[in-house]
């Protein structure tokens, strides 16, 4: 057997076991499925193709790097800074326990409202599938064991999307007489910051972003790929 063959078998292997052996990772198992099909496509077209496919190849490859930058940029956030709100985005809760990347962005607000003890913190996320309780109920019960006072915690637990989230935490803080430019950060994963900023930008807001560190490396890279995807989606059809 050549070893491109092999090659390609590795590959395909590799991504089937990310696929379905480990969750977050479904973004990296399609670039190994991407590179053997292209391995296979290069033993199978002639020079002519090739140089087309090579072509076309470098110019996918320069536009996701230029989505990707943007992204990497905002992803440390915006610095220190002291607000009156925090805007903390849900994510997925397995039964009433908030999953690994809810927790990491929870932990993220902690800290934040830890360091402000004037703050609020509006907790974002509706009921979704497989879900027995609101996203923001259990971000509530989170931050309510980690110590802070439930009267700073204000429960959005309508929205089922980000740009949900953000218009239904908007118009919490507007109906207490702020404004979520001047008096608001969005608590978001680090990866995701990006998008959210953009998704309010088009609703007339520049908010500020408080990232949430992705604890696993294979998961960060994973959704950093996805990001990509996600920007180009928000940009094409929000």
């Amino acid at each position: 057997m050549k070893k491109s063959s092999i090659l390609i078998l590795l590959l395909v292997a590799a991504g089937l076991v990310l696929n379905f052996a480990f969750s977050g990772h479904d973004f990296l198992a399609y670039t190994l499925y991407l590179i053997a099909f292209l391995i296979l496509l290069f033993r199978l077209v002639g020079k002519t193709a090739r140089r087309l496919i090579s072509l076309l190849l470098i110019l996918g490859i320069g536009y996701f790097v230029f989505l990707e930058l943007p992204i990497i940029q905002a992803s440390s956030g915006d610095g220190d800074f002291e607000v009156q709100y925090v805007i903390v985005l849900g994510a997925a809760v397995k039964g009433e326990t908030p999953s690994l990347a809810l927790t990491e962005r929870l932990d993220a607000a902690l800290d934040y409202l830890n360091a402000h003890p004037d703050c609020s913190a509006v907790v974002s996320g509706g009921q979704g599938s497989g879900e027995d309780i609101s996203e923001a109920e259990a971000m509530k019960r989170y931050l309510v064991q980690n110590g802070i006072a439930p009267e700073r915690i204000i429960k959005e637990d309508r929205s089922t999307s980000t740009r949900e989230n953000l218009q239904y935490s908007f118009d919490i803080i507007r109906s207490a007489g702020a404004d979520p430019e001047k008096d608001a950060a969005v608590v978001t994963s680090e990866y995701h910051i990006y998008r959210t900023q953009l998704i309010a930008h088009s609703m007339g807001v520049s908010i500020k972003g408080i990232p949430a560190e992705t604890t696993h490396i294979t998961v960060r890279v994973n959704y950093f790929i996805r990001e990509a995807f996600g920007v180009v989606k928000e940009k094409l059809f929000a």
